[in-house]
């Protein structure tokens, strides 16, 4: 397999159908990353992440650097070995988790400093350290290092911040390329900033084409701005990209935000929700997530979703969920989790066969006719 090589399959408006061909295996988009924070995607064990049709996922630096350590995971063989999946990892740069989690950071033009949300110690993250972190781990995907600032920001904060991410970037592209053997194999992100701001995106785009990298993100959404702000970013700011390149929207999200993203162009996804929701006992459904919770579903003998393909709706009915949540078992957590990942990962292979079929439009609003947003 190569290093790295994205393949464009098909093209229905801006949508695109893919594949990214990497050593490890190759990754189907548009795509859905579960988010494995600390070694584990929680609740379910690897081999079901993947039946549910997982490609690859996502691994957190900032935790890992602070639990067990990085320096401790490569001794122990590397990210893939000690968890226990063999297909492709993306790893963030822990930037955000740096300035969201921590307590008393500063920033300054070498990076971040701040005290660990475990136990006070105190660490710098800058770009040369996140790349040797993301290394040590083995990520076959690498997020540069960036600095994120609140979309209410002022336009001359959000301008600062994203310059100093371009320099970050550039620094990150060099931190990157200097551990040849892993360059070797894995791929670099760079991350577009600017927030809201047409002409922030478009510098930082630029920016981060001249430095050159192998896949793009969109950084700095899914912050609380709202999904009308978040798409009124998303119909220009993907093609301010390299088009031949992956394009990877963080955070995201909602199944809604999904598809209304993959109409406007991107290829990669992320979000804790799937399984977050599912350990709080939230089911996805094609017509709207539901509260498992609620009383209604006590001697509900329904699966949790009819037309889901999933080993949870064919076994297991509401009321058994109901129980198992509201009794606070840990197989509730589980099987509530491992339903919402094969949701998503069934939302995407549609979204692949219609963008191929070219009745992306349809089906995207069909999905949205029949999703409504309210618990059950």
């Amino acid at each position: 397999m190569p290093r790295f090589q994205f393949t464009i399959h098909a093209t229905d408006g801006k949508a695109r159908r893919g594949t990214i061909a990497m050593q490890r295996g190759e990754i189907r988009t548009p795509a859905f990353m579960p988010v494995g924070t600390a070694a584990t995607v929680k609740a379910v064990k690897p081999q079901d992440v993947r039946a549910s049709g997982a490609d690859i996922l996502l691994g957190n630096t900032y935790h890992l650097m602070l639990r067990p350590t990085a320096e401790r995971v490569a001794r122990l063989g590397g990210l893939h070995k000690f968890m226990g999946w063999d297909r492709p990892i993306l790893t963030d740069s822990g930037g955000y988790q740096v300035m969201s989690l921590s307590e008393l950071t500063k920033r300054s033009e070498e990076g971040v400093a701040f005290a660990s949300h475990l136990d006070g110690s105190r660490h710098m993250m800058s770009p040369e350290r996140s790349m040797e972190i993301q290394r040590l781990l083995g990520s076959d995907i690498v997020m540069a290092f960036d600095e994120l600032v609140p979309t209410t920001s002022t336009r001359d904060v959000q301008a600062k911040a994203m310059e100093r991410s371009m320099r970050w970037a550039k620094r990150s592209r060099a931190g990157f390329d200097s551990g040849e053997e892993h360059a070797a194999r894995a791929a670099l992100f760079g991350i577009q900033q600017g927030a809201l701001d047409e002409g922030l995106r478009k510098a930082s785009a630029d920016a981060l084409k001249d430095i050159g990298f192998d896949g793009y993100a969109v950084g700095g959404l899914a912050v609380g701005e709202g999904q009308e702000a978040m798409f009124g970013v998303l119909d220009y700011a993907p093609g301010q990209l390299d088009e031949a390149k992956p394009r990877y929207l963080m955070g995201v999200g909602k199944p809604d935000d999904i598809v209304g993203a993959v109409e406007r162009g991107i290829d990669m996804f992320d979000c804790v929700l799937p399984t977050r929701s599912g350990r709080t006992g939230q089911a996805f459904t094609r017509t709207g997530p539901i509260n498992i919770r609620n009383a209604k579903f006590a001697e509900d003998q329904g699966p949790l979703d009819p037309t889901c393909p999933c080993p949870v709706c064919g076994t297991w009915s509401r009321a058994y969920l109901h129980h198992l949540v509201r009794a606070g078992e840990i197989l509730g957590a589980m099987l509530m989790t491992e339903h919402n990942l094969w949701f998503y990962q069934t939302l995407m292979a549609d979204l692949r066969a219609a963008i191929e079929e070219q009745r992306l439009t349809a089906f995207a609003n069909d999905f949205r006719a029949k999703y409504q947003a309210k618990q059950g």
